[in-house]
């Protein structure tokens, strides 16, 4: 059994084809994914999801770094309105971003360190997004650094150096299609990491692994990922994937 860490599947790019799509998953061995919030205008997509796979989907709740604007007092009193009315398994995704947007460094650091404090207060893991911005995330992290700080690094793409340091923070490495690319780099390095530190996502529908790269992704790729990792370890898929579930349920507790 797979489990997808990092999935949008109420993403409009499945509106047409939802249903196949996760029979695709079903039959492809991953039985578990973990869903991601971006902000308030996806809250109730989110919630039809998990009615509809109620056994197999697993909700976040967070205010990704790309939606912290103006009004993300606002945006962050939604999220933890969330949190009053029911449970979720990850403060998440949160984080900053600095590909998109500079202006807002500062907001970001904020909104981020706002939900770790609420990740600790409901003894949750964080789920982190890192764009352009691995030294402006550990200074944040190092503010927060305790034995109730823990989670994923979502979407990992640093040099060895970060992936240690992301560990050092009690932060699994989320991999996903990158580690497939020619230019991705971390498949030179990622056999140096011990695989209890690692598990698997697929992000989708975006970063989908070679052979699907620049198309949409979906979950049933994140096979394609755990082969490549069976390649770089030496180790058979089986247990690439039960080691990389059984490190899943020890973030997230299920």
């Amino acid at each position: 059994m797979l489990t997808d860490t990092h999935t949008h599947l109420y993403s409009d790019a499945f509106a047409e084809d939802r249903n196949k799509m996760m029979q695709r998953a079903f039959d492809a061995g991953i039985k578990r994914f973990f869903i991601p919030a971006i902000d308030s205008g996806y809250t109730e997509a989110m919630y039809d999801l998990e009615k509809q796979y109620p056994e197999h989907v697993y909700l976040m709740m967070g205010l990704h770094p790309t939606s912290v604007k103006e009004n993300f007092e606002e945006e962050l009193a939604h999220v933890e309105e969330q949190f009053k009315n029911r449970s979720f398994y990850a403060v998440g995704e949160i984080g900053i971003d600095l590909y998109w947007d500079t202006s807002t460094l500062e907001i970001q650091k904020q909104a981020f360190k706002r939900q770790i404090q609420l990740a600790k207060k409901h003894k949750l893991p964080i789920v982190i997004h890192c764009r352009d911005a691995f030294d402006e995330i550990f200074e944040v992290l190092e503010t927060e650094k305790s034995d109730d700080l823990f989670g994923i690094f979502h979407c990992f793409t640093g040099t060895i150096e970060q992936a240690e340091r992301a560990i050092s923070f009690n932060m699994k490495l989320g991999i996903g299609g990158v580690v497939t690319f020619k230019n991705g780099k971390i498949d030179k390095f990622l056999n140096e990491i011990p695989l209890k530190h690692i598990v698997l996502e697929t992000d989708s529908p975006y970063l989908a692994p070679v052979p699907f790269r620049g198309k949409r992704n979906e979950s049933s790729y994140l096979a394609l990922v755990c082969k490549k990792l069976s390649e770089i370890y030496d180790v058979p898929e089986p247990e690439i994937a039960k080691i990389t579930t059984d490190n899943s349920k020890a973030i997230f507790g299920i």
